[in-house]
């Protein structure tokens, strides 16, 4: 591997920079063999690496457990299967740590096979430069930040529709109890021309709102008066194809449709009243 020197700065891109300093762990297959990957490190002068180095999988393996770093540099070599080591690691875990195979073999032969074992990537030490091989670790540290914070986002955009699930089954619950207060606390059954209807018309006017839905809302009322339909059954109608409906929503938002529906609801409810 050769190294080009250059004064030291903090390198800017227009995909980026290379970090002020990275902390790399070293897996060679046999001790005391990273002098010259230090060497190569110090020589170039871009971005501070500091190398500790562990001989074998199991004493590589151990030091990744009582230890945070950077990126791990595996050496694949007579030594050392990189790809037995990469398997281990991901076995116990290591997913989420970055991990750049070091190795003699060319790119072509090795590339898939890094990267089905679960690499961030592969350096070719015959061809690469240390200034090559510095952009190749920072990409997957980069690499795995981002999928961290992606995981992190999914996990809080899932607590929050949860969050909101709850928050709109306890308001049906709460507009149930109203409905059934003084009935006999049997479910209303409407035809199914009502029902088929009226969903299409909540599902209209959840994407829409009311603005273009005014003249449907009336002609549906006028159906609910001929089908001889009061004010709390039209309710009951309302609540049963509401449930049907958010049920069906799968990850989108559930307090948008429920604040769209609670103004359909209100708007019947109105047009009845006037009939």
């Amino acid at each position: 591997m050769t190294s080009v020197s250059r004064p030291k700065k903090r390198l800017a891109t227009p995909c980026g920079h290379l970090p002020i300093q990275i902390r790399a762990l070293f897996v060679a297959g046999s001790i005391r063999a990273s002098g010259w990957l230090a060497d190569a490190f110090a020589a170039d002068t871009a971005c501070e690496v500091i190398l500790t180095e562990t001989a074998g999988m199991v004493e590589g393996l151990a030091r990744l457990r009582d230890e945070n770093f950077d990126v791990v540099l595996v050496s694949h070599e007579d030594g050392l299967d990189a790809l037995d080591f990469l398997d281990a690691m991901r076995g116990g875990g290591g997913d989420k740590q970055a991990i750049v195979v070091l190795g003699e073999n060319s790119e072509q032969a090795m590339n898939a096979f890094c990267y089905e074992a679960g690499a961030d990537g592969y350096v070719c030490l015959q061809t690469a430069t240390t200034r090559a091989l510095l952009w190749t670790v920072t990409r997957a540290i980069e690499r795995v930040r981002l999928d961290a914070e992606n995981q992190q986002l999914k996990q809080t955009r899932r607590r929050q529709l949860q969050n909101e699930r709850k928050e709109v089954a306890r308001l049906l619950s709460e507009r149930r109890a109203l409905v059934d207060y003084g009935s006999s606390g049997v479910r209303a059954q409407f035809p199914l021309l009502l029902t088929s209807l009226y969903h299409e018309l909540l599902q209209s006017y959840i994407v829409m709102g009311s603005g273009r839905l005014a003249d449907d809302v009336h002609q549906f009322t006028d159906l609910l008066t001929t089908h001889g339909i009061s004010p709390q059954d039209a309710m009951e109608l309302h609540l049963q194809v509401l449930d049907n409906l958010l049920h069906g929503l799968g990850n989108r938002s559930t307090r948008h449709a429920m604040t769209r529906a609670d103004m359909l609801a209100l708007q019947v409810m109105l047009n009845l009243a006037t009939r």
